[in-house]
């Protein structure tokens, strides 16, 4: 399967979503999120508590649905998915000191640092 463009997923998930999402992306799209991640943490509960194995197929699927919310999300911010990922890299790099995670940058952030 061929590459994905984030953006490119937005705009085509954002085709796809119902009429009375669209009336309010953001509060649906972050709900949808909880739900979803959620979703995702059962699945981990269940193997790490419960005896269960690992189904990879149902976590990615469970991820694609939280893919789904964010660019839903996004969409409501009047915001992109490449935006928020490059938003997320900056952010990180200057709390991690470049490429290396050091816990002095991660207990010391800068003001405003979220």
């Amino acid at each position: 399967m061929d590459k994905i463009d984030f953006d490119e997923y937005q705009k085509e998930a954002y085709k796809l979503i119902s009429e009375e999402g669209k009336k309010d992306l953001l509060v649906n799209g972050v709900l949808g999120l909880c739900g979803e991640s959620g979703e995702c943490a059962d699945i981990i509960k269940k193997v790490k508590f419960q005896g269960h194995t690992l189904d990879k197929e149902h976590l990615k699927s469970e991820l694609g649905d939280v893919l789904w919310y964010l660019a839903e999300t996004a969409s409501g911010l009047g915001i992109n998915l490449s935006e928020v990922a490059s938003y997320n890299l900056e952010k990180l790099h200057k709390r991690y000191h470049g490429d290396k995670f050091v816990s002095t940058y991660s207990l010391n952030r800068e003001s405003g640092d979220k």
